[in-house]
């Protein structure tokens, strides 16, 4: 039977969930955002090649490899914070993986030879291999997330 009043209606099981759920929402949504911004930051710093400098000259190779990384980042970020129960847990685990997720992407960088420069040179082809690796070790970490 649906609520008669406003009151009834604002006093409900569903909106009081709501109310007490959202901030919580909001702020675990915003430190997942804030160790993400800043998994970017740290990788641009250990990058071999400077992708945002390279996108705004149009290098689309630059773009489609920075855009995988983000990507990359994202994926076991939001892992972590769905397996998580707090701001601590999901700070924790989130720096845990971006630690793994950032060493696995120099390695991957390192593996991939040439690799750099041919981005540099705009082979969107070499980005596409690049992002595929990097995406393939996200994924898998995320899954080690999860037990």
């Amino acid at each position: 039977m649906a609520p008669s009043s406003l009151s009834e209606t604002l006093t409900s099981p569903e909106v009081q969930a709501f109310a007490s759920g959202f901030p919580v929402l909001v702020l675990h949504m915003v430190v997942t955002f804030a160790l993400l911004g800043a998994g970017a930051v740290v990788y641009g710093l250990l990058t071999p090649w400077k992708e945002i400098a390279l996108i705004r000259e149009g290098n689309a190779a630059a773009g489609v490899a920075f855009g995988g990384v983000l990507i990359g980042l994202a994926i076991p970020l939001a892992v972590s914070m769905s397996v998580s129960t707090s701001v601590v847990d999901i700070a924790l685990w989130g720096v845990a993986t971006l630690v793994l997720q950032l060493l696995a992407f120099r390695v991957v960088d390192l593996l991939l030879t040439g690799l750099p420069q041919r981005i540099q040179d705009g082979e969107v082809s070499a980005a596409v291999l690049l992002v595929s690796a990097k995406l393939a070790t996200a994924l898998i970490l995320a899954a080690a997330l999860t037990g």
